[in-house]
């Protein structure tokens, strides 16, 4: 499922044209995630239309969101669907909390 669900997901992204997008392999080396992915959006508009988009997507293939946070966040939505969780991030909170560095070693 992880892998469908990905490519929907990537296909999303690039419609939608989020930014710089990164995704990052976790799963030998925690337990909340097996896939951490990791995206901007231009404005607060932008990312609005990102985590609407992603969620039409999502519900129309009958992907589960479990949680979803940060909806009205002008800087940080995230979704999450189980084995994958999903970070919108405005340009500033991603440079902010830098998560990249936190699993650098686990880009896929």
């Amino acid at each position: 499922m992880t892998k469908k669900t990905l490519k929907i997901i990537d296909n999303t992204l690039k419609d939608i044209k989020a930014l710089d997008t990164k995704t990052l392999n976790l799963k030998k080396i925690n337990s909340f995630t097996d896939v951490l992915l990791i995206t901007s959006g231009s404005s607060s508009t932008h990312m609005s239309a990102i985590s609407d988009k992603l969620i039409r997507e999502l519900k129309k293939n009958k992907i589960e969101i479990f949680n979803l946070e940060g909806k009205s966040s002008p800087d940080w939505v995230l979704l999450d669907l189980g084995d994958i969780v999903i970070n919108i991030m405005s340009k500033s909170a991603r440079k902010y909390y830098d998560l990249e560095s936190l699993w650098d070693d686990s880009l896929a």
